[in-house]
């Protein structure tokens, strides 16, 4: 009978930490740690000082598209897709990363938890992962805005094939308000407000 390795279980017990920390949940825990449900167990509420919430985890793709969650959802996605693309991250560590960097942009209010937690987060990358999902650019403002894949609805014909345009631009022919989108400047997501499809205005009409 093999042994696991000494090094290999305080890396599984870290990650198991690190998650916990940020929020996740058992069902997530036993996916991403190799660890027993016993010692997860054990390890939560070592941390959180309780047991850990009971529940399915989120199985529907609408949460994503409300406005608000939209918004939070379009920021991380778009993070954790530069972290893959061009930093190496990959798989549980870069949801993770991802979610860091999140929340940095996005911080809660004191005593309130995030809007999207990071069991959404993991949750949001397998569902874009499985192709339920997915990062449309606008054609106004080119900021990228998660869609549901499926939903003709949201795909607005433009000359370009199911180009999707914000409501900016509900003619298709260019936004009055040019500017970027706050969603293509993760480095300054705080000015993000209502007043289009996916409840963002562009750079320059918040200025005025």
């Amino acid at each position: 009978m093999s042994k696991k390795s000494v090094v290999t279980e305080a890396q599984e017990i870290q990650l198991a930490i690190e998650l916990i920390n940020l929020g996740a949940r058992l069902q997530l825990l036993e996916t991403e740690v190799s660890l027993s449900r016993e010692r997860l167990l054990k390890l939560y509420k070592e941390l959180k000082g309780v047991s850990p919430p009971k529940g399915m985890l989120p199985f529907s793709t609408d949460w994503f598209l409300t406005w608000q969650p939209n918004i939070h959802s379009s920021l991380f996605m778009n993070i954790h897709n530069f972290l893959v693309e061009h930093a190496g991250a990959t798989g549980i560590h870069a949801v993770m990363k991802a979610y860091q960097l999140y929340l940095e942009q996005m911080p809660p209010a004191a005593g309130e938890e995030p809007l999207l937690s990071l069991t959404r987060a993991w949750t949001l990358v397998k569902f874009a992962g499985s192709n339920m999902l997915q990062l449309k650019p606008c054609t106004c403002c080119k900021g990228k805005f998660v869609v549901d894949a499926m939903d003709l609805n949201r795909l607005q014909v433009r000359p370009v094939p199911h180009a999707f345009a914000c409501r900016q631009d509900p003619q298709g022919q260019g936004c009055r308000r040019s500017g970027r989108c706050l969603i293509g400047m993760v480095s300054d997501p705080a000015g993000l407000t209502t007043g289009c499809r996916f409840r963002f205005r562009c750079m320059r009409a918040q200025n005025r």
